[in-house]
């Protein structure tokens, strides 16, 4: 499966031009935050600063340049499928490294962040780990909202997103 196919799925996850207040990430256009932007140092308008107009300029070509170099290639040695779909979407919405994190928490695995060859044996070695995978991103959110109740009111989309991440 090729890369367009996994973005599709994302950008259904995520909408267009969003500025809500609670959000850590500030304004975000198609899932990409300003926050990120300014991590990176992604000047999209090339104007010199990084500010919110290059968040409301981003195209969808843009954003799914973004998606592939910082979200998705560092998951190559995953086998193409639901798990990879599920990586490349909580990547998106918490943060690569939390993702794979959460796998490797999920797996019993050293927590580093890197899908490198222990991780990979232990995907290949489990095969209920979509599901498991899939129920331990609901508890993340689940928890995350605990821990903070500002998060309340993205809880409801939060679950809506893991379970509508399919093909």
């Amino acid at each position: 499966m090729n890369f367009e196919n996994y973005l599709k799925v994302i950008l259904k996850h995520e909408g267009g031009l969003v500025n809500h207040p609670k959000d850590k990430g500030k304004i975000t256009q198609y899932g990409v935050s300003l926050r990120f932007l300014q991590n990176e140092g992604i000047d999209v308008d090339g104007d010199g600063d990084i500010d919110a107009q290059d968040v409301i300029g981003l195209s969808v070509a843009q954003a799914g340049v973004i998606y592939k170099k910082y979200f998705f290639d560092h998951l190559h040695a995953v086998p193409d499928g639901l798990l990879k779909l599920h990586l490349f979407d909580m990547g998106v919405n918490a943060g690569s490294r939390k993702a794979v994190k959460l796998l490797q928490y999920t797996l019993g695995v050293e927590q580093d962040g890197v899908i490198g060859k222990n991780t990979l044996k232990a995907i290949l070695a489990d095969k209920g780990i979509v599901e498991k995978y899939i129920k331990a991103r609901i508890a993340f959110y689940n928890d995350l909202v605990n821990r903070n109740s500002d998060y309340s009111c993205f809880l409801n989309g939060w679950l809506r997103r893991v379970r509508t991440t399919q093909f």
